[in-house]
């Protein structure tokens, strides 16, 4: 998995550059994006989704509820309509303790 927690510091994400932040093909993220209402990038007159914050937020929910915790996509979409606000709190947990493990392992090292 790439590193899906690097800053967001343009307006408009490409759906490689997404795919890539999570370390999935460009076509997992099409895919989901027909799964899940919650995922709808703008598209340009080219067709090209344009994924702004907020959408790349989505497919971070997404991700985590199928590929870390191992929902199946019909679970995660149940999930995030029944209790979507219970799901991003739980993903935020998540994403904190990681970071302290980090850090908790660079000073390890350092000692």
């Amino acid at each position: 998995m790439s590193d899906q927690t690097q800053k967001i510091t343009k307006h408009f994400y490409s759906i490689g550059e997404v795919a890539e932040m999570f370390g999935v093909n460009t076509s997992l993220v099409r895919y989901w994006e027909n799964e899940f209402d919650n995922i709808k990038p703008a598209k340009n007159k080219k067709g090209n989704r344009l994924f702004t914050k907020d959408d790349i937020e989505q497919v971070r929910l997404v991700y985590y509820l199928v590929k870390e915790r191992g929902m199946t996509l019909s679970g995660a979409r149940q999930k995030i309509k029944a209790n979507k606000g219970e799901a991003i709190d739980e993903l935020q947990v998540v994403e904190r303790l990681k970071k302290i493990r980090e850090m908790l392992l660079e000073i390890k090292e350092e000692l």
